[in-house]
């Protein structure tokens, strides 16, 4: 009988060893485990949000040329993209004909510097009559008179000379200084008026934006406005830029405002007529009443209105106390939605996973944030 007991013993023994360890495991399965959270800390650039527009390229120093005088194009020895020095040929005018009056214009000043010569030599062979008393007072007069009307014809006649030979310069369209050629609108042969545009020359590596705003916006911006812009052509740059130019009066035909932004250094990677996406940083709704903008994953409403979830210390390093707010809604934007109410500058509001948040609930602070 003595066996029996024994076994009985030790199985009672080996349950009271296995419910011991149960309690131990027990006590590490329910221990807290914090759970880091992401989350962004409010500061006064919160305040703001992004409006995106549309714009061109082009270069801050961009010119377009023209003859000043018309004629027939006979040489166009530029291409576009083309780097020019100053004193460069980029168009030439048939100029057989203003040679022809340049040519005439010399022949007409030597007749009437000759002219000129003549009346002033009667002149003063009548002067010298008129003093030993073998001419009239009406001769005199009437020789003064002819030699004054040569000297003026034979000035007059010089004017035309230049005019003439300037004609004959301006058959040949020259780059004034360094540029590329932007666009290139004529063709050899081809009959163009005096100021038509032949071509068109990007100089320099200063380059801005052209945009329209519409016009519940143009009273938000001025020259301080902050400015981003991006290059479809150019996806791994962003630019920084600052308003130069806003218009006073809409567009014909619209109600957008002309506005130009300039591209804040030298970029040679640019070129004009890069479709360009123009970002402007406004003051929001929420900052004129000291409210802010966050991403709508941060808020949370329920029937008693609208919350978010921000993170109190709680005297441990990295970690924090979850606590709910109750905050006021502003406007929804493409940056998020505005808090108008509710938050202060450094409050830490969690942005991801408030689902399975609760208040009150211990939170790791990832230092990443």
């Amino acid at each position: 009988m003595r066996e029996p007991i024994s076994r009985a013993g030790t199985s009672l023994a080996l349950l009271a060893a296995l419910i011991l360890t149960g309690c131990g495991q027990s006590d590490e399965v329910f221990e807290e485990r914090l759970r880091p959270v992401r989350y962004v800390t409010v500061t006064d650039a919160s305040a703001f949000r992004d409006r995106s527009f549309s714009g061109t390229s082009k270069s801050s120093r961009e010119s377009r040329l023209s003859f000043k005088v018309a004629g027939t194009i006979i040489s166009l020895p530029v291409q576009i993209g083309q780097r020019l020095q100053g004193g460069d040929l980029i168009a030439e005018l048939d100029a057989a004909s203003y040679v022809l009056q340049a040519q005439q214009a010399q022949a007409s000043l030597v007749e009437a510097q000759a002219n000129d010569r003549r009346a002033a030599a009667n002149y003063e062979r009548t002067k010298g009559l008129y003093a030993n008393s073998n001419a009239s007072l009406n001769d005199l007069d009437s020789a003064r008179a002819q030699a004054e009307s040569a000297s003026a014809q034979a000035r007059a006649a010089s004017k035309a000379l230049e005019i003439a030979r300037l004609n004959v310069s301006y058959t040949k369209l020259r780059a004034d200084t360094g540029c590329s050629i932007a666009a290139i609108d004529a063709e050899v042969n081809e009959n163009v008026a005096a100021g038509q545009q032949v071509a068109a020359v990007s100089c320099g590596d200063a380059y801005e934006v052209t945009l329209d705003l519409p016009e519940s916006l143009i009273g938000s911006v001025d020259e301080s406005t902050p400015v981003s812009i991006r290059f479809g052509a150019i996806p791994d740059q962003e630019f920084s830029g600052a308003i130069s130019e806003i218009a006073v009066s809409s567009s014909a035909g619209s109600a957008a405002f002309p506005v130009i932004v300039k591209i804040n250094g030298s970029h040679p990677s640019l070129r004009s007529g890069l479709a360009a996406d123009v970002t402007f940083q406004f003051d929001s709704a929420a900052s004129q009443d000291g409210g802010f903008v966050l991403p709508v994953t941060a808020v949370i409403s329920d029937p008693t209105g609208a919350f978010v979830f921000v993170v109190e210390p709680d005297g441990a390093p990295g970690e924090g106390i979850v606590r709910r707010r109750n905050v006021s809604l502003g406007e929804l934007t493409q940056s998020g939605i505005e808090i108008a109410d509710g938050l202060a500058v450094g409050d830490r509001v969690i942005t991801a996973g408030i689902s399975v948040i609760r208040e009150d609930q211990r939170v790791l602070l990832p230092a990443a944030n």
